[in-house]
C-alpha cells in the first residue's frame, strides 16, 4: 500500500510535468468554462434559476464520473504494453499497481475539479458557498470515487487494445446527455429520465448540485427533493458492485497475460503504424 501511494505521487507529478498530459488537463475544464460563459445568464423557465448554476455543480459532478473512464483507459494501455505483466511478476505487484493507479487518477480528477471549479464560482451566479455546502460537496465526491473508479477498472480489464478502449466513449457521451448535466432531468421524456437515473452521472450531478445551490433550486428537480438517502444508496450499490467485481476481474485478467501476448498486441500496433 506504501509503494502504490508513493508510485501514485510519482504519476500524478509526470502528469503535470507532461505537455500532453497537461493539455488534457486543462482542455476539457476549459472547454466546459465556456460552455457556462453562454449558460451563465440564461434563465430555465419559469424557475427563476439560472442555468449556469445549474450546470456548474452538474459538470462537476459528471467529470467525476468520468473518472471511470481515466482509469479503463489507463489500464487498458497499460495492459497493452506489458506493464501489468511486469506489475504480476513482482511480490504484491498488482496491489502496488492498483493503489499507484486509483491515486494517480484520483488527484488529477481533483485538480481537474479545481481548474473548473474556481473560476467557475466567479462566473457564475446563484451558488451557495457554506460549511455544510462543502462538508455535502466532500462526501458526494469521495463516494462517487468509490462508486466509479473500481467500474473503470473493471471496464479496463474487458478491452484487450487501446483502440477496442475507445468504443466505451460513445454509449458514455450518451449517458451523460440523458443524466441531467446540461439541462434537469426534468425536462427529458420519462422513460429517458428513468435511464439516466440508473447511472452513476446522474446522482453525482445530483448530489453537487445539493451541495452548491440554494434549498429553492430544488424545485427543478425529480420529486422536488435533493433525495440523499437515495443517493447514498445508488452510488453505494455501484461501489459494492465495483468492489466486488474489479478484483475478480482483475485476478482473472494477470492469470491470462503472457509475454506472448504481450508481444503480439505490440505486432499489431506496428502494423497499423506502419
Amino acid at each position: 500500500m506504501r509503494r502504490g501511494w508513493q508510485r501514485g505521487l510519482i504519476e500524478l507529478r509526470q502528469s503535470f510535468t507532461n505537455g500532453p498530459e497537461l493539455v488534457s488537463h486543462f482542455l476539457w475544464p476549459v472547454l466546459m468554462l465556456v460552455a457556462l460563459f453562454f449558460l451563465r445568464h440564461r434563465d430555465f423557465g419559469s424557475s427563476g434559476m439560472l442555468l449556469g448554476a445549474l450546470a456548474l455543480p452538474s459538470i462537476l459532478g459528471m467529470n467525476a464520473a468520468m473518472g471511470m473512464v481515466s482509469m479503463s483507459q489507463q489500464l487498458t494501455a497499460d495492459r497493452e504494453d506489458g506493464t501489468l505483466l511486469r506489475a504480476k511478476a513482482i511480490p504484491n505487484g498488482m496491489v502496488c499497481y492498483l493503489v499507484g493507479k486509483v491515486v494517480s487518477v484520483a488527484g488529477g480528477l481533483i485538480v481537474d475539479l479545481a481548474i473548473l471549479l474556481i473560476p467557475g464560482l466567479f462566473l457564475v451566479h446563484g451558488i451557495a458557498v457554506g460549511a455544510a455546502h462543502w462538508f455535502t460537496f466532500v462526501w458526494v465526491l469521495l463516494l462517487g470515487l468509490v462508486a466509479t473508479l473500481p467500474i473503470g477498472a473493471v471496464l479496463g480489464s474487458v478491452f484487450t487494445t487501446a483502440r477496442s478502449q475507445g468504443l466505451i466513449q460513445l454509449p458514455m457521451l450518451g449517458l451523460i446527455a440523458i443524466s441531467g448535466i446540461f439541462y434537469p432531468i426534468t425536462a427529458l421524456p420519462g422513460w429517458l429520465a428513468g435511464i439516466g437515473q440508473l447511472t452513476p452521472v446522474y446522482w453525482m450531478g445530483l448530489g453537487m448540485r445539493s451541495a452548491m445551490l440554494p434549498s429553492e433550486a430544488v424545485a427543478v428537480e425529480v420529486g422536488h427533493s435533493w433525495r440523499h438517502l437515495e443517493t447514498v444508496g445508488v452510488l453505494g450499490l455501484w461501489a459494492v458492485a465495483g468492489l466486488l467485481l474489479a478484483p475478480v476481474v482483475l485476478r482473472r485478467m494477470a492469470r491470462r497475460e503472457s509475454g506472448s501476448k504481450v508481444a503480439e498486441r505490440r505486432e499489431r500496433a506496428l502494423r497499423r503504424v506502419a
